[in-house]
Order: C-alpha cells, then structure tokens, then sequence
C-alpha cells in the first residue's frame, strides 16, 4: 500500500451497511479508521418509497441522515461514487480520480437499473433505481403524464412493481387516469402464496387496474405486450430489480455469470477474503437469498460482526440464514395491506397500520441513535 489508508472502507450506503454504521454507535467503532464511500448525505429506506410516491408520506419521510449516523459512529464521509478496486493492491478508485487505500472493504452499493436492457430505450420510462433519487425524477415526469385520461404504467410483477401500481392509481386518480400493471410472463408476485396472488389481484380489480401477465418491450416506438400494443402510455415506470454492476467484474473480483459479487456464507469475496459484499450487489454461493430489502436489513447485523471480528483478528465469523418464510407487507395505497407470510396472507386496514409501523420504527431507530450519543 503506497500509504496509510483507513482500516475499512464501505462502499455504498445501502441497508446492510446502515446496520454496520449502527453498529459502531451502539457498540463502538472497532480500531482503526472507517471511511465511508457514498455519493449521497440520506440514504432513503427503499420501503417507504412506494408509500412517498402515493402521498401517505411527505418526501423527506423515508430518509436516513447518513452523514450524521457516519459522525456519530465515529466514521469518515466521503461523497463519492467507487469506479474501480484494485483487490490485489487493495486500492478503490472513486469517480472523481481519487484513489483510497484500504485494509479491509465491504461493499454495498445496490444493484442498477436494467428498464432499458430488458424493455429497450424510450424516452417515456423511468426506471426505479438509482433508488436515492427515484422520487425527485418520478415528481419531474409527473408534469408530463397528468392530463385527464392518462396511460401509465407499472412494469414488474414483484412485491416492489404491485405496490408502484397502488401507489400511482393513488397518485393519479384525482384525474381519472388509467393505470396498468404488466407483470411479466412469471406473473404476479411470484414466490408468493396463491392466497397471497388472489388477495392482490382483488384489490387491483376493486381499484380498475389492468393486469397483464406477459413480457413488454418497446418496438419501433411502440409499447408492446407480448404481440399486442397498449399504446396510447404516457408513463412507464419500471421495478425490474438491480442489475449487477460492471465496476466489480471488471476490478478482477469473482463475480456470477450476471455480474453479482460472489460471495460465501460469510458475505466474503470468493476470490478476495479481504472483500465483503452485501445486498443487491452480491450473490451468497451457498444458499438462496432472495435480493429484498428484508434480507439486506437482516444481513447487516451479521455483517457488522463479521467486519468487527476480523478487523480484530478473529476467525471465527457468523452468517446470516434466512429463515423459512419471511413477513412480507404489500401496501394498497389506501391504508390496507396484503400481508404475506409462507402460505398464509390476509388485507386489511391492520396490515397497513403495522406496515407503517414497522417502516416508520426503522427510520427512527437512527434517529433515535443519534439522539443517544
């Protein structure tokens, strides 16, 4: 290393690692410096982003100040974005040039949107991620797609795309527009119970949302599902999931054959031990977890203790095992809930009440942090 960098360098600011930084504040910083690497202050609790874009939350809601929970863990902040690592010389290079050395690095950046890869260009649709600032582009196009009688639509048929769809029916009902869910060809919510599907597929016939369960693309100008145009659309909004980025093959670290980090059960690089991955960026090797923000925010913990052990000099390291069946909360925009847990599911008013529960505990638990040091 040509000189002394920080003991730890996280990149990226997603939910895995606001349990790393929550960590250090409740249970101090272990030696050494830890440096921070994020292109933004807030890091915004992806949860709360359909219930913001629905107006149940004002905008500011769902954020997290992330460089004030950096402070008060005793960290560093450096508003960057990573474009390369050296794992072998153990050096990142940030976007704007700098170079950062480093002993030990965890990496959780979240995946890239993919809209334009899998449905081709337009000019017509925005894609959910980058995540941090979804909600300020989604205001933009508003302006564009709010005469009476407009067609948007909602691409993604996961938990992520079904609460989009509530959540721009509320939006946009005020001017009587119509509003499309294109699931895909996997259909609605798949994974999820049969209850669970038919629970949602109710509530979006109450509410006169299409749902069309077959492929889209753009062709020629035209947006097309499966053989069929459904054109006029104004707006297509797409929750298509991350897709890898390039920076982490293209850096020499082992990647899967799409591009995700390649991890064991410890989140360690498969070819750099000293590299740790988390989140929508990394892919366990040794199990199935499903990339959502319940298994990022779940990870974190054990991520958090992994880091600290070995920047200690322990061996032995935890891994997070998700359990058999997850809580999944799906709102409908309307103050109700599709509640999901394995095979059971139920809507109602109380699985709205506990959803907003559970997101508005979450962000505050880093305020309240903050306000504990």
């Amino acid at each position: 290393m040509a000189t002394a960098g920080p003991d730890l360098v996280l990149i990226g600011g997603g939910h895995a690692h606001l349990g790393v930084l929550a960590d250090w504040v409740r249970n101090g910083r272990p030696g050494g410096r830890t440096l921070l690497l994020s292109p933004h202050r807030h890091a915004r609790y992806s949860g709360m982003i359909p219930g913001t874009a629905a107006g149940e939350y004002a905008l500011d809601d769902g954020l997290i100040d992330l460089a004030a929970l950096v402070r008060f863990a005793g960290a560093e902040l450096v508003l960057d974005r990573c474009a390369a690592i050296d794992p072998d010389q153990r050096i990142i290079t940030a976007k704007t040039g700098r170079q950062i050395p480093y002993d030990l690095c965890s990496i959780d950046t979240g995946g890239v949107g993919q809209a334009r890869v899998i449905l081709g260009d337009d000019p017509r649709i925005l894609d959910v991620r980058p995540i941090g600032d979804f909600l300020v582009r989604l205001d933009q196009r508003i302006d564009g797609a709010s005469g009476k009688g407009s067609h948007v639509v909602a691409v993604g048929g996961g938990a992520g795309g079904v609460e989009l769809a509530f959540a721009l029916h509320r939006r946009f009902e005020s001017i009587d527009a119509r509003v499309t869910l294109v699931a895909g060809e996997p259909g609605l919510l798949p994974g999820f119970s049969r209850l669970a599907q038919g629970l949602a597929r109710r509530a979006m016939a109450r509410k006169g949302i299409e749902l069309i369960e077959e492929d889209a693309r753009f062709e020629e100008g035209r947006f097309m599902v499966g053989d069929q145009s459904i054109e006029p659309v104004d707006l297509v909004v797409a929750s298509l999931g991350g897709g890898a980025p390039a920076w982490p093959g293209a850096s020499g670290i082992a990647v899967t054959e799409d591009g995700f980090i390649a991890v064991d059960r410890h989140q360690r690089s498969l070819s750099h031990p000293h590299i740790f991955a988390a989140g929508d960026v990394a892919q366990r090797q040794d199990i199935t977890v499903p990339r959502s923000g319940v298994h990022a925010v779940h990870t974190g913990p054990v991520l958090a203790s992994n880091l600290r052990r070995t920047i200690v000099g322990e061996v032995e390291l935890q891994s997070y095992r998700p359990r058999p069946a997850s809580l999944y909360l799906i709102s409908t925009a309307d103050g109700k809930a599709v509640a999901s847990y394995g095979p059971f599911a139920a809507h109602g008013r109380w699985a709205g009440r506990l959803k907003r529960w559970i997101d508005n505990r979450w962000v505050a638990s880093f305020a309240n942090l903050e306000r504990a040091v």
